[in-house]
This record gives structure tokens, sequence and C-alpha cells, in this order.
């Protein structure tokens, strides 16, 4: 049985950042950059984002500015041509992300002496080799993460399409409709199943499912339909506090922990397990269970 190791992921990584570097007038759809990582689509950013310290469209809009300012000190091209190749669709936008960027407007900065560098959590900028600091768990870190080995899971489901933030409207007409037909009886898990990413899927197209486990004798009905959660190997992490703080739990889970652990990432989402009620608990006190699912074990992780 294979062992994934952190230099296994370091390597997969440094292709993409090489990749993006060579192709930096190109689009990169985020399923091309998972292919040129071996990644599965539905976890590369989260990983990309716990390694390189930025998400890929803060990378990319990141190192468009770096060669624009490179443009701006060393060529002829005008503010507005060099906006344009940058990927703006107009000379303010570009000003405005230009200078959030490097304290200062693009005609201020060709005139002036000092050229300062944008910030860059991967130590990895445009006109420099690149020499990556990854950014990883230490060993004896505080996340706890825990593997299980589930069994399939038979699941009812309302499938809501739109910002992640609303996925409460269909959770309280979905266990209404559940509620009255008595399928909350006998405590059924709660879970959540989220087949976008919300950090990068614009928001009118995030797919979330809101589950509950039900037995063989249950049939769908209306807006209400019957999918299963695969079963597997699992590596599972508790997210305490507010839903909407999720996605910093994900990122160090799977972009930090996971490199570390000697665990490849499925080919399926990670679901969400509902803890406690969000009705009766305080936001910094609901506990969220994400199961990330895996490969296979590996026997070992090296460093």
């Amino acid at each position: 049985m294979r062992t994934v190791t952190l230099d296994d992921y370091k390597r997969r990584m440094l292709r993409v950042l090489v990749y993006i570097q060579q192709n930096l007038d190109e689009p990169m759809p985020l399923g091309e950059l998972a292919g040129v990582a071996c990644f599965s689509a539905y976890h590369f950013h989260r990983v990309f984002k716990g390694m390189v310290g930025e998400s890929v469209g803060e990378y990319v809009r990141r190192l468009r500015l770096e060669r624009a300012a490179t443009q701006l000190k060393l060529g002829s091209a005008s503010v507005v041509e060099i906006a344009l190749a940058a990927g703006y669709d107009s000379h303010e936008a570009f000003t405005r992300s230009f200078k959030t960027v490097f304290g200062a407007a693009p005609s201020e900065f060709r005139l002036a002496r000092q050229r300062e560098l944008a910030e860059a959590p991967s130590g990895i900028h445009f006109h420099k080799p690149i020499t990556v600091r990854f950014r990883t768990l230490h060993r004896g870190g505080s996340m706890k993460v825990e593997i299980k080995q589930l069994q399939p899971m038979r699941v009812a489901f309302m499938r809501h399409v739109g910002p992640y933030d609303e996925v409460g409207k269909t959770w309280d007409q979905f266990l209404t409709v559940m509620g009255k037909d008595g399928y909350l009886a006998g405590n059924p898990m709660t879970l959540g199943v989220c087949h976008d990413d919300p950090e990068v899927t614009p928001p009118a197209k995030i797919r979330y499912d809101a589950c509950l486990t039900v037995g063989e004798e249950f049939s769908p009905s209306g807006e209400i339909g019957v999918e299963t959660v695969a079963g597997g190997a699992y590596a599972v992490t508790t997210h305490t506090g507010p839903y909407d703080q999720l996605g910093r739990t994900y990122t160090e889970f799977l972009g930090q922990w996971m490199p570390r652990s000697g665990y490849e990432l499925g080919n399926t989402p990670c679901f969400e397990v509902y803890v406690n009620d969000p009705e009766s608990t305080p936001p910094e006190e609901l506990l969220t269970d994400i199961y990330a699912p895996l490969q296979e074990r590996a026997k070992s992780a090296r460093e």
C-alpha cells in the first residue's frame, strides 16, 4: 500500500505553481489545476490555500500585478495596456487592485525610485525563481483528527442551490416536512453535503444537500430525494464555533494537517455532521464534525 508523504504533496503542488507561472495569461479552471497536481477536484482549492497561504484566485491576481509592476518599471506600455494584459477590464479596477497591493497608484509607482514587493505568504514572486515556503502543521499540532471507517449511509435530502449562508431556509423547509411525516423520531443523524467550495464557486451556483439518515422504508417524494453517502475511511475533525467560520477549519484540516498525515484525499465531497442544535446553542458553542474521505490508509507518514 502506497505511503503518501509530505514530499509527495509538496512535489505535486510545486507542479501547479510552475504551471500557473507559465500560463499566467490563460484561464485556469480549478479542475484543470487539480488535474495537473493529481488532486481530487473536490478538495484541491482547500489544499492549495492551506499549503500556499493564498487562494488560487489571490495567488494568480498577485502574480499578474507583480508582472504589471515590472512592466511599469521597465517597459513603455501605457497603464491601460498593462491593465488589460493583467486581466482587468478597466483602468479604474486595475488601479484599485494595484494600489491595494503596492500602496501606490500605477502612475505613481512607475515614477517612484524604490519598488516594494507584494506580500507573499509562500515567498513566491513573479520575477524570482520559485522557492516555496509551504505551510503545514508541525507534528504535535493542536488539531485533533480521528480516522473512522464508515458504512454507506442512506439519507433523505433536500437540495439548496444558492448562497451557503442561506441554507438555513432549506433546513427549515426540509425538517418541517420530515418532522410532519415522523422521520425525526429516533434521533437521526443530521448532515450536510456541500458539493461546491463556497470560497470559489459563485454564490448563486453553490449546491448543498441538507440530509437526514433514513431506513430502507423511506421513499423520495416531491423536493425530497434519496442518496447514499459513501462508506469507507474518513479523517474526522471537529469545528467549534459559528458555521460561517467553517472555511478556516477546512483550510487547516485539508491544506495543513492532511499533507503531513500520510493519507490521500478521496474523490468524493466532504460532509458535515451537526452535533448540536443551532436553534438552542450559542454560535460560539456550535460543534460541527467535518468528515474528509480518504483513498486508502497509508502504513506510515514519513517527513
